[in-house]
């Protein structure tokens, strides 16, 4: 992993994705756990390809502000960019962007973990 990988993520705006359908709130606008999702799949893409095989990553820690409501139809940009590596933890700085806005700033950290590992302790024990 080197510092300065960058991803980006982007979706539209629907009635499915707004607060008022997740329970975040009561306004037709895109709901902060959508965005916090969109984020996360921005780092994701920021270290797709350059994982070890059977390798994967899993969100730690999210810091947002969500800055700006976006109305249903408009399009959404997340961009990621990795700023620190320490051992299998990576942090990045993510920001989300509207036609009209800044949308979000904050931080997310991601942790590298086996796939294999990571579901077998998800197995009740036997």
């Amino acid at each position: 992993m080197r510092i300065g990988l960058f991803g980006q993520a982007s979706v539209r705006v629907t009635t499915a994705n707004t607060a008022e359908a997740l329970g975040s709130g009561d306004v037709p606008v895109f709901g902060t756990p959508a965005l916090v999702a969109l984020l996360e799949t921005a780092a994701v893409n920021a270290v797709a390809g350059r994982l070890g095989p059977g390798e994967t990553t899993v969100g730690t820690e999210i810091v947002i502000r969500h800055l700006a409501a976006t109305p249903i139809g408009g399009q959404i940009r997340a961009e990621a960019t990795l700023t620190a590596v320490d051992g299998r933890k990576l942090r990045f700085s993510v920001m989300a962007f509207d036609a009209r806005d800044k949308v979000a700033e904050g931080t997310h950290d991601r942790v590298v973990v086996s796939r294999e590992r990571f579901l077998a302790k998800l197995s009740p024990p036997a």
